[in-house]
């Protein structure tokens, strides 16, 4: 399926740029945002990787620990590239961990490892800074004005495109698990609802920005606090309400689709007029026990910095969890990614 080309908070880019040529032009350190007790069967690993994904590196720890993979868990998913720092856990009840020197390969390094009462579960997760170089990138006056504007008020929190799969096909196979076709693997299963709910979610981002409607709010909408899963709607917008939004405590909301909705009045009036477009979406995840829920409509960089240098723009940002530096990205500069050439 190809994907619909959403629109952009700021205008078109002017500019073109590419990303992951080397490794480190690309480089993400997970946060948790809390520190290990020191006690406890829990080994965490702070693993520096390079040319790796996640369940790759879960499965050379399980070898090197000698327990099942069942065993080994992480927060969330980093891509193969770039140059990524992670946490992992393995659970090795009244055993001595071995020696992690014998788990570094070219492509692994363990930085720290240190015991904690509990496993480190998935979504426990505070967010990732990103340090990226985006080469071909000029200092030009626009570009500049750009990412200011960008620092100061956002991008739409779209999903990435690698949550629906190269094409979209993930969107596809989510269709095709709707009309019947069965899908043994829970984490497929689970992939392609979200791409499913992705969709839809982008839908409406994309059309309310269109029509200028994340500038206020709507009669009825829900409403997120900033940098927090914790959401609410007001019966009505008032004086203190508007404050509230002026001074981004609070942030819109779109639906992550399923049973049920969180919005009324002209919010939901408006939110059902894209998601009508997508009842076989829709239904297929009410189908498989998915209840509506909200994401915030903007995304916020954290202490955004910038710099030019000879190769193009180095950028650097802090996101909080299930966010895509891509949505930053591409409403900086039109990316390549020099990793996905010729495929």
């Amino acid at each position: 399926m190809a994907l619909p080309q959403w629109h952009y908070l700021h205008g078109q880019p002017l500019q073109q740029g590419i990303i992951k040529s080397q490794e480190q032009d690309f480089c993400v350190v997970e946060e948790l945002g809390y520190d290990t007790d020191g006690e406890g069967e829990h080994l965490f690993l702070l693993i520096e990787k390079r040319g790796l994904n996640t369940t790759a590196v879960a499965k050379m720890i399980a070898i090197w620990a000698n327990v099942g993979v069942r065993d080994v868990s992480y927060a969330g998913l980093k891509d193969r590239y770039g140059l990524t720092t992670q946490t992992f856990s393995v659970q090795l009840p009244g055993k001595e961990s071995p020696a992690t020197a014998l788990l570094e390969t070219d492509q692994l390094t363990v930085l720290s490892a240190k015991r904690n009462s509990k496993k480190l579960r998935r979504g426990a997760l505070k967010g990732n800074r990103f340090t990226l170089l985006i080469r071909g990138l000029t200092d030009d006056h626009a570009l500049v004005n750009r990412l200011e504007t960008i620092a100061k008020e956002g991008v739409p929190n779209y999903f990435g495109e690698q949550r629906f799969g190269h094409d979209g096909n993930n969107i596809d196979a989510a269709l095709s698990m709707f009309s019947g076709i069965k899908v043994k693997n829970r984490d497929l299963r689970s992939i392609y609802l979200s791409a499913a709910r992705s969709l839809v979610f982008n839908d409406v981002v994309s059309e309310r920005i269109s029509q200028g409607l994340h500038l206020a709010p709507l009669s009825g909408d829900a409403f997120m606090l900033s940098g927090s899963k914790a959401g609410f709607t007001p019966p009505t917008i008032d004086d203190e309400i508007l404050a509230r939004f002026e001074q981004q405590d609070i942030v819109l909301s779109a639906p992550l689709v399923g049973k049920g909705t969180k919005v009324h009045a002209d919010a939901q009036v408006f939110e059902e007029q894209i998601t009508n477009r997508h009842q076989v979406l829709i239904e297929g995840l009410i189908k498989h026990g998915l209840k509506n829920e909200r994401r915030g409509l903007l995304l916020h960089p954290i202490n955004m910095e910038w710099q030019f240098v000879e190769q193009g723009l180095t950028l650097s940002f802090s996101l909080p969890a299930g966010s895509y530096a891509t949505s930053v990205m591409r409403e900086i500069a039109i990316i390549s990614d020099a990793n996905k050439k010729g495929r």
